[in-house]
């Protein structure tokens, strides 16, 4: 008997490795077939006809590069960070094959960013630590600069004396910032180019006005998706080396000079990097997809995704995943379509927002029709009222907003409908539409791992101030807000089942 148990136990155990070996392979495949699509479109960028529409150039002097220079183009990498399916990087080697020069990656650490806490840190950490790699096998150099842009980069690119520098493109306030400074100091014969790596349609080419709502950007987006919507064609093995060879990065030092919250730490279950972004996207479109369409708004059913985090970071292109996805249309065309919907039309318009809208995370940033109806509703009594401590240790007297609340802190994500609720929540239990603002931000910022970007900005926007949306029926202290309540919950999906599975718990305020 003990023997029969063993070899059912060695049985269960090889089936169990079996099915590991084959999902690697799965998604090694994809992989793979990721890298052929880009070589049966061409043979490297120089053959490619690259859209210059995706090219900014920073500088007053409008040349891509410097006259009679050997140094080397440099890519400043911050959003996208990854090699292949990158516009960015694509036209940094564009230009340095076409000029005989070598090419290098620059990143530039900063100790402490925003709300990021030691959870965002890994990922980005561990995400870099695969794009080195991968640019040592393409032979360019890769440097993690230390400090802000304005400083490190820039002396950096005199040390090389470089040929251009090129960077890829973020909407939100303290990139911006940095490009601004990085002008200020950055040597006058160095072009600063900037690309828009991010969204399958430019931001500056999809509109040049902060839009009104989805409805007034979609057809402006979907009549350019035949232009913008391409296959890619190959990073490949760079053929001119560079004289400063790759920094050498201690990375597991670079831990302890970090200034973040360390508390929150990583979520084990989410894997960084490109690899992994290809594994996610392979399991969502062989099991999760067909159910997107209908059943995306069920938070205990699994039909998402799940690909924020590595949309966050720039560890996939998204570009990459819709190109993927649109291939299961003649199957799932309702939920590919629904799925576009989302990452095309509702993500770049929150790029679109945070771009031409400098407030895009207060109260003065709303449109006028909701600061008007959130301040005719200021002094309606809010009761519950709750502290921002309350809020982030999930002790409210609604069962379900806690057990959101704990998914987030343990999870990293929240399920989008919930996010929702939860936002809305805060606003109805804050004492002040700017309180409910700088709590939800805070709280998605510091434990989600897609936090800190345009998305996770509107969608709190969105739910507490309107944007986007519309006026609805009136009530005490949302005014003309849309509503959300905990019946309208029940009827959506099965609230107990949600609250059984995180253990959110009513605490009544004494």
């Amino acid at each position: 008997m003990k023997c029969s148990k063993q070899t059912a136990k060695s049985s269960k155990k090889m089936k169990f490795s079996n099915r590991r070996e084959l999902d690697e392979n799965h998604n090694n495949s994809l992989v793979e077939c990721f890298r052929q699509k880009r070589v049966s479109c061409s043979d490297s960028v120089t053959e490619f006809a690259y859209k210059k529409k995706r090219v900014r150039i920073l500088t007053e002097n409008q040349r891509e590069v410097r006259e009679d220079c050997q140094g080397p183009v440099v890519y400043w990498m911050y959003r996208d960070q990854r090699v292949q399916d990158n516009w960015a990087f694509l036209y940094a080697q564009r230009l340095a094959l076409k000029l005989e020069l070598p090419l290098c990656v620059c990143f530039c650490l900063l100790p402490k960013y925003l709300h990021t806490t030691l959870r965002h840190y890994k990922f980005m950490l561990t995400g870099l630590e695969e794009v080195s790699e991968e640019c040592e096998d393409l032979n360019v150099s890769f440097h993690l600069l230390k400090g802000p842009p304005h400083q490190s980069l820039v002396e950096f690119l005199k040390d090389v004396d470089a040929a251009t520098v090129v960077c890829d493109f973020s909407p939100l306030r303290l990139p911006l910032q940095w490009l601004e400074e990085i002008k200020e100091v950055l040597p006058t014969t160095i072009p600063f180019i900037q690309i828009d790596a991010h969204n399958v349609v430019p931001v500056w080419v999809a509109s040049q006005k902060q839009e009104y709502a989805a409805r007034t950007i979609r057809n402006k987006l979907n009549s350019k998706l035949e232009e913008y919507l391409t296959e890619f064609p190959p990073l490949i093995k760079h053929k001119y080396s560079n004289r400063k060879p790759s920094t050498k990065v201690n990375w597991k030092s670079i831990y302890n000079t970090l200034k973040c919250l360390k508390t929150v730490d990583e979520v084990s279950d989410v894997k960084p990097g490109y690899k992994n972004a290809c594994r996610q996207l392979l399991e969502f479109c062989q099991n999760r997809l067909k159910l997107f369409h209908d059943k995306r708004n069920d938070p205990n059913i699994d039909a998402l995704s799940g690909l924020s985090p590595w949309f966050n970071f720039g560890q996939i292109s998204i570009q990459r995943c819709i190109l993927e996805i649109k291939t299961y249309e003649h199957n799932f065309k309702d939920a590919v379509a629904a799925f576009c919907e989302e990452a095309i039309v509702r993500r770049e318009l929150a790029d679109n927002f945070c771009f031409y809208n400098e407030n895009y995370d207060s109260f003065e940033g709303l449109q006028d029709w909701s600061r008007k109806t959130l301040n005719e509703h200021r002094k309606d009594q809010r009761s519950p009222c709750y502290s921002l401590e309350e809020f982030e240790q999930a002790r409210t007297h609604d069962d379900l907003w806690n057990s959101a609340q704990l998914q987030l802190m343990r999870e990293g994500k929240m399920h989008g409908f919930l996010r929702m609720y939860w936002a809305k929540k805060i606003l109805e239990w804050s004492k002040s539409p700017e309180d409910a603002l700088e709590f939800s931000l805070l709280l998605n910022d510091r434990y989600s791992l897609d936090g800190t970007d345009p998305n996770g900005y509107v969608g709190c926007m969105w739910s507490i101030g309107g944007i986007h949306d519309q006026g609805w029926a009136e009530r005490k202290i949302f005014g003309k807000i849309r509503y959300m309540n905990y019946q309208g919950c029940k009827r959506k999906f099965d609230v107990a089942a949600f609250v059984a599975r995180y253990g959110g718990v009513a605490h009544i305020k004494k």
